[in-house]
C-alpha cells in the first residue's frame, strides 16, 4: 500500500511574499539567512536539529523571495 506524503505549508506563501514592501521582503530574506547559517553550523558540529526539514524550507523560501525579487526588477525595468 502507497504511503501519503503529507503536505508541508510553506513558510511564506508566494501570494503573501508578493504584497509585502521590498524593505519587508529584504528584511526577512535576512531573518532567514541568519536562521540558516544558525541551523547549519548546528548540524556542522554535530548537534541535532529539532526539525531537518525545516532546513529545505528555509532554502526554498529564500530562493522564493529572490525570484520574486528579480521578477519585480524586471517589470520595474521594462516599464521605464
Amino acid at each position: 500500500m502507497k504511503r501519503k506524503r503529507a503536505r508541508r505549508l510553506p513558510i511564506l506563501r508566494k501570494r503573501e511574499l508578493k504584497q509585502m514592501l521590498p524593505e519587508e521582503r529584504e528584511k526577512k530574506l535576512t531573518e532567514l539567512r541568519t536562521e540558516l547559517v544558525h541551523l547549519r553550523t548546528m548540524v556542522a558540529s554535530g548537534g541535532t536539529v529539532e526539525n531537518p526539514g525545516r532546513i529545505r524550507e528555509i532554502r526554498r523560501t529564500i530562493a522564493r523571495l529572490l525570484t520574486i525579487e528579480a521578477q519585480t526588477q524586471k517589470q520595474g525595468a521594462s516599464a521605464k
